[in-house]
């Protein structure tokens, strides 16, 4: 099993010596995208991967700049455009065709087998320089590649790629605490018993620093090194509500495994959420919170289910299951013919943490409701 370790570089007088390797690995890149497009368009054919391989490697003897790069990870660069090339071709109206990019936007190179060495307590040796990264956990298993990224901020992070074995916890096939969450503009959860889980809206936390930091930005001239520091400080302002988002969704997502063994989420439109509601649906950043969501679960051997997009949660009656096809968006509250009085958040979960039990017990069988207490 493959995983990902990242770690924070701290910062030396070495740093810019890996900052002129990103730089390189740009000037790789684009040097290989232009001979695949003039090739193209003198022969109408596609130049092979490792005849592009051969050739930049001749180059790259006359190339003192391209010698600060190892001959690996010039191969891999390659590599990575072909790839963006066959997914290009497979889809072409969702992915666009590799472009160029300028150094600031090129972010990273990958070591494989040569040019590094895990020295252990926290230090690595790539090419002749030693680095020291923040080692805030134990790597265990065997190192297959070393990736250093440069982030928006400025900031380097090492990146650890690990062959380790399969340890993770296959989830439970009896289910006793399973539990249906509803995602909401006013709380961020909503649990089936009415509880709710408020999010910070780390954005909207920082928006006057990204005010105080744009309008410092906008004041700069185009191409200076005031304006280059400028968009730094933006950049930094970007980078810290990020981290916070992405600290209290893991918090959040260690909590619920710690008391349920079932999680179940909707599988959310979040485009058409984002085009109704704008700002307020990226500051929630509710598919980040699935995808982390859905990795704690695997490591902690806790089921995760995704209810189907169009299964209609909220206008469903959780005691008769019969579907209140009028129901609107503003309506918050309704009764069903039945006699039940339902919040709509509450019933959403109920029905989701029910139709979950289904699709994980049942089989997805139509007509099964599996009798759990409310």
């Amino acid at each position: 099993m493959r995983r990902t370790y990242k770690y924070r570089l701290y910062t030396n007088r070495y740093n810019d010596e890996l900052v002129g390797q990103i730089h390189a690995a740009a000037s790789i890149w684009n040097h290989s995208l232009a001979l695949t497009r003039r090739y193209y368009q003198r022969y109408g054919s596609a130049i092979g991967s490792y005849r592009l391989m051969k050739h930049i490697a001749r180059l790259r003897r006359q190339n003192a700049s391209w010698q600060r790069l190892g001959s690996q990870a010039v191969q891999d660069i390659i590599q990575r455009l072909y790839k963006a090339y066959d997914r290009f071709f497979k889809d072409p109206k969702r992915v666009g065709r590799p472009g160029f990019k300028k150094r600031l936007g090129y972010t990273s190179f990958t070591l494989k087998q040569a040019g590094w060495a895990y020295l252990g307590q926290g230090r690595i040796r790539i090419g002749s320089r030693v680095h020291r990264f923040v080692e805030s956990r134990p790597v265990s298993g065997h190192i297959k590649t070393v990736t250093i990224k440069r982030d928006r901020a400025g900031r380097l992070w090492l990146c650890l790629s690990v062959l380790e074995a399969a340890s993770k916890t296959a989830p439970h096939e009896e289910v006793t605490h399973p539990v249906g969450l509803d995602f909401g503009l006013k709380m961020f959860l909503t649990f089936p018993d009415g509880s709710g889980l408020r999010s910070p809206r780390f954005f909207e936390h920082n928006i006057n620093a990204y005010r105080k930091a744009h309008r410092c930005l906008s004041s700069k001239n185009k191409g200076s090194i005031n304006r280059r520091k400028a968009r730094i400080k933006l950049a930094k302002v970007a980078s810290r509500t990020a981290d916070q988002r992405r600290d209290w969704f893991f918090k959040r997502a260690h909590d619920l495994c710690d008391h349920y063994d079932l999680i179940a989420v909707e599988d959310l439109n979040l485009r058409g959420m984002q085009q109704l509601w704008g700002r307020k649906v990226s500051d929630y950043g509710f598919g980040e919170f699935v995808l982390i969501l859905e990795w704690v679960c695997l490591k902690r051997g806790v089921a995760f289910q995704k209810v189907e997009r169009f299964y209609a949660s909220s206008k469903t009656c959780n005691a008769c299951g019969v579907v209140n096809a009028g129901l609107r968006l503003s309506d918050r509250y309704w009764r069903c013919g039945c006699g039940a009085s339902h919040d709509r958040d509450q019933n959403a979960a109920l029905n989701i943490r029910d139709r979950a039990l289904s699709l994980w017990l049942g089989n997805g069988r139509p007509g099964f409701r599996p009798a759990v207490a409310a």
